[in-house]
């Protein structure tokens, strides 16, 4: 984890980047995350009737995978004087490959943009999610979390 005691610190830590461990994304996870949100494609679901779709296997949710990010990013940074972090929202979320069934995962994160603003210290950080032996990344997003000053 890198900590940091000031917003100088940070603002020079900006393009730095971490990489996560592998998750790996079984069908009860998937089946749990469709119950959750009362998503039940069947391209998720139907083992069966995903064989002949056209990923070969059911595939997790891609709010699933970006879902994903506290776990993947746990610990990644702390910041002096933070009494909490809040996740702020993110931009530009892409998904360009999917996930299959049992396909391991891991976060990619880059600090791209550090402000301080009236609330605390904005982080902007680019997040790519790649997906083991693919050639795309399964998520490409801008994540942006809040560090509320105590």
């Amino acid at each position: 984890m890198a900590h940091f005691t000031s917003v100088e610190e940070l603002e020079s830590a900006v393009g730095q980047r971490e990489t996560s461990e592998w998750i790996t994304i079984d069908q009860e996870r998937i089946s749990r995350f469709a119950d959750a949100t009362d998503d039940h494609q069947w391209i998720h679901l139907d083992p069966e009737r995903a064989a002949a779709g056209p990923f070969g296997t059911t595939i997790a949710h891609g709010f699933l995978v970006l879902s994903l990010l506290p776990a993947l990013t746990a610990g990644r940074l702390s910041v002096d004087g933070a009494v909490m972090g809040i996740n702020y929202g993110l931009d530009h979320v892409r998904f360009p490959h999917p996930v299959p069934v049992n396909g391991r995962v891991r976060a990619v994160s880059e600090l791209a943009k550090v402000e301080t603003t009236r609330q605390g210290i904005r982080i902007v950080t680019g997040i790519t999610i790649e997906l083991e032996g693919a050639d795309k990344p399964s998520v490409v997003a801008e994540w942006i979390t809040l560090y509320v000053l105590g």
